[in-house]
């Protein structure tokens, strides 16, 4: 496919109807004010990043269960399930490593240092989440190592009005689902304490058997603020997670998964305390961040614990920022310290599995943006990272957006972004694996442009992004060491490539219709120019939301996943083999019924067409399912 080519005729196509008489009205989605785009709030318009946001009406229409299920409709993203609700989750944007995104909980950084640094999307579920705003591409400049391909913020609610609200839902394969939250609002204060939990039988992930896998998981999350004065205002949230998932493992070495008596308990949480001190008089506007996040992970065997891993990330955050020019430009500054901890504990004939590791880093940054017309928005950022186990790395984005009218905008950015080895990597020891301390950082260089347009009063949005990514020093985690007899990590010698075209379109016209709908071309190639696996070139999705009554409101998904590849293990002697998981298109139906202001009904039928598919070589997933739920508020 020539990206390039498709990119120019997109754009002749968004010229042609311009030109047509329409009149132009902003959206409220494209002026929304974003948080994670910048070290302070901004316009999304004037933002050079491709940014995508997924409001409260998305998040209730689609009631997923899992927030990974949430991203499938996103431009950019790929997800990878190795079998049921609650198994392991891998999440990959514009075909990047699943380590590559920076996850945030309430602006606290959330990925598992005890499992390779990527944030355990099995374990969270999408409880009590208010929204989630998503940036695409490079952001090591403003978010440190780790965010090579971009950052997920999965905002929490915050009290709106006093009051209390429940919902219970009950589905296929003896699924439970139930929560409540309490919400207690003053004009300077404001509290809210949700609690869901989730619980379900699941299905059987081998090929063979018919032994289920199941899942638990109960979250807790608290979320408070109080404005002390004018210029001082104090908040605080907490987020927790604990549960089991269960899981299959190849216990006879065909390399294919069999049913066996494995499970693993998990325990997560987030916390932060945030100070904002903002004076009237135009001088620097302070924000004072403490964040701590812990995860602890045990995997059991016939009912007898075996590996454990834990970790925990504490960061001490300070962001200043002044606006001048009559506040058109915005000069903001960051200092910041991280102590990483890493545990590991087992008992392995490979080596030494018994491990306590840790790293800090020191990171000062800077980020300048500036409105230099009514049209021209450009700003830089750079950043410099002191690492206690790396040499030092500075990383810098820049980025513009130009309106070309009121109702269209092209905008472009260019950055470099870093990934320093995980401590698996390094230290990890399990069965046929042995870590290597000798690695270096993974380092990234990235582009994209893009447009975004309105039509037809701002009831349509086109847009529309190309980009180019290019990995240097890229860890292989398979490679065999024959001096030790088993497999570590090794950095590559050649850069590896990621390109492709990432389209959206959304439509309001009719008052009681509306559609979505994404697609993302992505052409991910490693330094041998050989495919990566689990990135299929062709996603896209269809929504189609229909206003039947003043009462009923029925959503309607279509998923389509492209051909991938994967990496099969044959038994010894035989080497590993590429393998191809055929395409597969998922359709998901969501029916609301609102009976009162404070009493809904909703009906979820997933997987409807009943298809069979893997999203992960060996790992069934599951066929149709249904749930009916009930929700009550004052």
């Amino acid at each position: 496919m020539k990206i390039k080519n498709i990119f120019a005729s997109a754009i002749t196509l968004i010229a042609l109807l311009n030109s047509l008489p329409l009149i132009s009205k902003t959206t409220n989605d494209i002026e929304e004010v974003v948080v994670t785009a910048s070290l302070t709030p901004i316009l999304r318009s004037r933002s050079g990043n491709a940014v995508s946001i997924l409001s409260r009406q998305q998040l209730q229409n689609h009631t997923c269960v899992g927030i990974s299920d949430l991203l499938r409709d996103v431009p950019g993203f790929s997800v990878s399930r190795a079998g049921v609700l609650g198994s392991q989750t891998q999440v990959r944007v514009r075909g990047a490593e699943a380590n590559h995104l920076v996850v945030l909980i309430d602006g606290v950084e959330a990925n598992d240092p005890s499992q390779n640094d990527e944030f355990s999307w099995a374990t969270v579920s999408a409880t009590d989440i208010e929204r989630i705003e998503i940036v695409r591409g490079p952001q090591s400049s403003l978010r440190g190592s780790d965010a090579i391909a971009g950052v997920v913020n999965i905002i929490t609610p915050s009290a709106e009005k006093t009051g209390f609200g429940l919902f219970l839902e009950r589905g296929s394969r003896s699924t439970h689902h139930s929560g409540f939250n309490l919400d207690f609002k003053q004009p300077d204060f404001d509290v809210r304490l949700g609690l869901g939990h989730v619980e379900s039988d699941g299905g059987n992930i081998a090929r063979s058997g018919n032994e289920k896998d199941g899942y638990q998981n109960t979250t807790l999350t608290f979320k408070t603020g109080v404005k002390i004065n004018e210029k001082l205002s104090v908040s605080l949230s907490a987020r927790g997670s604990n549960g089991m998932n269960q899981y299959d493992a190849d216990n006879d070495y065909d390399g294919l998964v069999e049913d066996r008596d494995r499970h693993s308990n998990f325990d997560n949480s987030t916390r932060r305390l945030q100070i904002d001190y903002s004076p009237r008089n135009g001088s620097w506007r302070h924000k004072l961040l403490i964040s701590r996040s812990t995860n602890n992970n045990s995997a059991f065997v016939n009912g007898v614990e075996g590996n454990i891993t834990a970790s925990s990330k504490d960061r001490y955050q300070y962001v200043g920022s002044v606006s001048f020019a009559d506040e058109s430009s915005t000069l903001s500054f960051l200092a910041e310290r991280d102590q990483e901890d890493w545990i590991q504990r087992g008992d392995d004939p490979w080596g030494d599995v018994n491990q306590d590791r840790e790293r800090d880093t020191d990171s000062l940054a800077l980020e300048y943006r500036t409105d230099v017309n009514d049209r021209l928005t450009i700003a830089a950022s750079v950043r410099s990272e002191d690492n206690s186990e790396f040499d030092s790395s500075k990383t810098f984005r820049t980025e513009t957006t130009y309106r070309l009218t009121d109702r269209t905008r092209v905008r472009g950015a260019f950055g470099t972004a870093i990934k320093n080895p995980t401590f698996t990597e390094r230290f990890g020891y399990y069965t046929n694996f042995i870590g290597n301390p000798n690695l270096v950082p993974e380092k990234s260089r990235s582009w994209e442009l893009g447009f975004d347009t309105q039509l037809s009063d701002g009831n349509v949005v086109l847009s529309a992004t190309i980009f180019d990514s290019e990995l240097a020093n890229e860890i292989d985690g398979f490679v065999y060491d024959p001096t030790i007899f088993a497999f570590t990590s090794g950095n590559t010698n050649s850069k590896s490539e990621r390109k492709g075209l990432e389209l959206s379109f959304i439509s309001n016209f009719w008052d009681s219709f509306s559609i979505s709908s994404a697609y993302t071309y992505t052409h991910s190639k490693d330094v041998d120019s050989v495919d990566e696996v689990r990135r299929p070139k062709n996603i896209a999705s269809v929504n189609l939301s229909w206003e039947a009554t003043e009462n009923l409101f029925l959503n309607t998904n279509l998923q389509f996943t492209g051909d991938q590849t994967d990496v099969y293990f044959p038994p010894y002697p035989e080497p590993s083999q590429v393998v191809t998981m055929e395409n597969h298109t998922v359709l998901n139906v969501n029916i609301n019924y609102i009976a009162s202001d404070r009493f809904k009904i909703y009906v979820n039928l997933d997987n409807l067409l009943d298809e069979d598919y893997e999203e992960v070589f060996g790992y069934q997933t599951l066929g149709f399912g249904a749930s009916i739920g009930l929700r009550y508020g004052f």
